[in-house]
């Protein structure tokens, strides 16, 4: 059985989004570590690529919104491996948009991505961490859930949706030895502004009270926070620890 913490040490992960940024990142740490990392994402180049740099690793293409993909991903881990220990949902979309201009449409389809897609995965992996005796699940949500920053509503919203999800995971599977934790990025140096989905209105730039943005931090320090949630098991993991403090 796991107590509150997890040593990744020859344990099974699977790490969604992980064909760049965050998701690389974080596979390439839990490799590292002595993990066997199975590698999710719809870019299938690039998680053969990766693969060929981890000394164990599994490549299954898988797009999140896709009920089957999220089904065949499971049951190729455990059909490889015979169990999975820690599950890190970090695939995701970014979504720009003021409300009054928020298509529902494309809210929807982002909606199935960042927040039903984590879920189902769940949904699939506490059976098999709860007969195993334990396991780590990892939900990456975003500093803009703590905020309220114009034109991110949206987004900020579906990752507030993968919080609540993840809190509430994480009191009702304490008692089956399964650790449940949302971490927290702040701007990241990924290219994930650049996949973010803009709304066709052009959008008024949020204020910033005069003060300089910070410097993006590199996706390596969220994969060190990631890690530091499975070997600590713990709930709430912030990528800065003034992120939170009371505003």
């Amino acid at each position: 059985m796991y107590n509150t913490g997890m040593n990744v040490d020859n344990k099974v992960a699977i790490v969604t989004g992980a064909s760049l940024g965050i998701g690389e990142a974080t596979a390439r740490l839990l490799a590292q570590k002595g993990a066997i990392v199975v590698l999710a994402a719809r870019s299938k180049d690039k998680l053969e690529n990766l693969s060929k740099e981890l000394d164990r690793s599994l490549v299954v293409s898988t797009d999140m919104t896709l009920e089957r993909d999220i089904n065949n991903l499971v049951s190729e881990t455990v059909k490889k491996f015979g169990r999975i220990d820690i599950l890190v949902n970090n695939a995701g979309r970014g979504y720009d948009a003021a409300i009054e201009h928020i298509d529902i449409k494309t809210y929807h389809e982002i909606f199935d991505l960042d927040v039903v897609g984590p879920l189902r995965t769940m949904q699939l992996v506490i059976p098999i961490m709860r007969k195993q005796g334990g396991g780590a699940i990892v939900n990456i949500s975003s500093g803009t859930a703590l905020m309220q920053l114009p034109n991110m509503g949206g987004y900020s919203s579906l990752k507030r949706a993968l919080v609540g999800l993840s809190l509430t995971a994480s009191e009702e599977l304490k008692k089956d030895h399964i650790t449940v934790s949302v971490v927290y990025p702040f701007i990241t140096d990924t290219d994930f502004e650049k996949n973010t989905t803009k709304g066709k209105e052009t959008p008024v730039e949020w204020e910033n009270d005069g003060h300089e943005i910070p410097a993006a931090d590199p996706p390596s320090l969220v994969a060190e926070r990631i890690l530091s949630s499975i070997e600590k098991g713990l709930p709430v993991v912030y990528a800065h620890d003034w992120m939170g403090k009371p505003r």
